[in-house]
């Protein structure tokens, strides 16, 4: 089929690799525009225009779709589908209706739990013990579609954001195939519509959510930091200064220990909270490296009793 795809992030760069692996002729990615990047600010290309390139696929960066000459632009491709994974720009309504057998999305939540901008973040925070992906048809509403597939992920007490992202963006990648070939047969795809009653928003994270209140339990502080790996990372004070802590697990065990309070030094560094015990694995001191507990106690010259703020 001849397709137009809309993606911007390493999110979106599976999804578009295995279509073009399935034959599909891609014929125009459109991506967000080039952004500064790196300790220099250099502009730099996504990672979907990066891939597209080296195929020698035509991109397309409008920083809006709105202006009716880029619409227009959109229209001369003639596509059958457009496939949208993590774009980040708001589609109108009269790009959607330019692909001659629709708009499909690839969600990272089992849709209509956490429609919105970060459904991998609030699935952590919240506890959920599974998440996934959800195939949809796109409408203007935010993540309202119909939907067409799901798979369903479950959520280990070892996970953060980052090995959720990666997960879910693989088996997204291998639904939309699915979902294409089932559409380049029969010329529709069957979906079905999101309960209302079921909706949950994955609101935007914000910077200061990440900061460390040690007077909550273990299981929430755990959750947090695994939430926060890889953006924007889970801090908290430790000798005046703002540390990092990068991956955490929770020791259910009781402690009379002081909130915060350093309570045993080995291959984890463990910590007291409002209840049981944060085992932290991976930390990071202000212009170090990210290090191993091992690492970090030896280096720093932890002791017991000591406190994180």
């Amino acid at each position: 089929m001849r397709i137009i795809f809309a993606g911007t992030p390493e999110f979106a760069v599976p999804a578009l690799g295995a279509l073009i692996q399935a034959g599909h002729e891609i014929a125009m990615v459109l991506t967000q525009p080039d952004r500064p990047a790196g300790r220099g600010m250099q502009l730099r290309a996504s990672p979907v225009k990066q891939l597209a390139l080296a195929h020698d696929i035509a991109v397309y960066q409008p920083a809006s779709l709105k202006p009716a000459e880029v619409q227009a632009s959109i229209g001369e491709v003639h596509a059958d589908v457009m496939i949208v994974a993590a774009y980040g720009l708001i589609i109108p309504e009269p790009v959607l209706g330019l692909p001659k057998l629709g708009c499909y999305n690839i969600h990272g939540s089992l849709l209509p739990r956490w429609r919105g901008a970060a459904p991998i973040h609030r699935a952590i925070l919240a506890g959920d013990q599974e998440t996934g992906v959800t195939v949809m048809e796109v409408v203007y509403q935010l993540d309202a579609g119909a939907m067409v597939s799901k798979k369903a992920l479950p959520i280990l007490a070892t996970d953060t954001t980052q090995t959720l992202h990666d997960a879910i963006s693989a088996a997204g990648a291998t639904l939309m195939v699915e979902a294409m070939r089932g559409l380049e047969q029969d010329g529709y795809l069957n979906a079905a519509q999101q309960d209302e009653t079921l909706v949950t928003y994955a609101h935007k994270v914000e910077k200061a959510e990440a900061v460390i209140d040690w007077q909550k339990t273990a299981t929430e502080l755990s959750r947090q930091v695994r939430a926060f790996n890889p953006f924007p990372v889970a801090t908290a004070q430790f000798r005046d200064k703002t540390c990092r802590i990068w991956f955490a697990t929770t020791l259910e065990q009781p402690t009379t220990a002081e909130s915060g309070e350093v309570v045993a030094l080995g291959d984890t560094l463990d910590v007291a909270c409002g209840q049981h015990i944060l085992q932290i694995h991976e930390l990071q001191m202000p212009g170090a490296k990210r290090q191993k507990a091992t690492q970090f106690i030896q280096g720093q010259h932890v002791e017991m009793g000591e406190l994180f703020g």
